[in-house]
C-alpha cells in the first residue's frame, strides 16, 4: 500500500494532464501529496523527504503556470515535474539521506537498520529512482524538441522507468539477502 500512496499524486497528475489543463492536474497531485503527508502524521509516521518535495515542485510548477505562462505545453509541464523530482532525489543523496532509507526504517526491525548493508541498500536504490527520474526527463526532451513524435513515446518511457524503478525497489533487497545473508530491506514497502 505504501508504495501506492507514494505514486498516487504522480499517477493522478498523469491522468488528469490527458483530460484537463496542466494547473488543474499540477495543484490535485499537490493535494494529494498534503493528503500523503496528513495520512503518514494521522499514523504517527515521520513527513517524508519526498513527499515535501513533491508537493513543492506540483505547486511551484502549478504557480508558474497559472501566473506566468499559462500555454506551457503537458511535455514542457511533464519535465518540470521529472526535473523537480529528480532534484529532490538526487538532492537526497548529495546531503547523504537516500529518500528510501526514511521509508525503510517505518517497515524494518531495529536489527536491520543497525546491518552494515542498510544504508547501501536505500543508496543504490534512491539512485535507482534518480536514473528513472533521469529518464523521464529524457523521454520529456525528446517531446518538446521532436515534435512529431508521438505522445505515447513519452509516456512508453515515463511507464518503463518507473516500472522498472518499481521492479528493482522489490528485487534488490532480497538479492542482497541472497547474496549477503542479511535480513531483506524494502526501501519502499509494497503490499503483497
Amino acid at each position: 500500500m505504501t508504495i501506492f500512496l507514494i505514486l498516487a499524486p504522480y499517477g493522478a497528475f498523469a491522468a488528469l494532464l490527458l483530460v484537463t489543463l496542466a494547473t488543474a492536474s499540477l495543484f490535485a497531485a499537490a493535494a494529494i501529496c498534503l493528503a500523503v503527508i496528513a495520512f503518514d502524521v494521522m499514523r504517527g509516521l515521520s513527513i517524508k523527504i519526498l513527499g515535501v518535495g513533491s508537493v513543492t515542485t506540483f505547486a511551484a510548477i502549478g504557480l508558474y503556470v497559472a501566473f506566468v505562462d499559462q500555454h506551457l505545453g503537458t511535455a514542457s509541464v511533464r519535465f518540470a515535474v521529472d526535473t523537480g523530482i529528480f532534484v529532490v532525489s538526487l538532492g537526497s543523496i548529495l546531503a547523504r539521506r537516500p529518500f528510501t532509507l526514511q521509508y525503510a526504517r517505518e517497515v524494518v526491525d531495529a536489527n536491520t537498520v543497525q546491518q552494515p548493508g542498510f544504508l547501501r541498500v536505500n543508496y543504490v536504490i534512491t539512485w535507482a529512482w534518480t536514473i528513472a527520474a533521469l529518464l523521464m526527463m529524457v523521454g520529456n526532451i525528446a517531446i518538446v524538441y521532436m515534435p512529431s513524435l508521438p505522445l505515447w513515446s513519452g509516456l512508453l518511457i515515463a511507464f518503463a522507468a518507473r516500472n522498472s524503478a518499481v521492479f528493482f525497489t522489490r528485487w534488490y533487497p532480497h538479492y542482497r539477502m541472497t547474496k549477503y545473508g542479511a535480513h531483506p530491506v524494502n526501501a519502499l514497502p509494497t503490499a503483497n
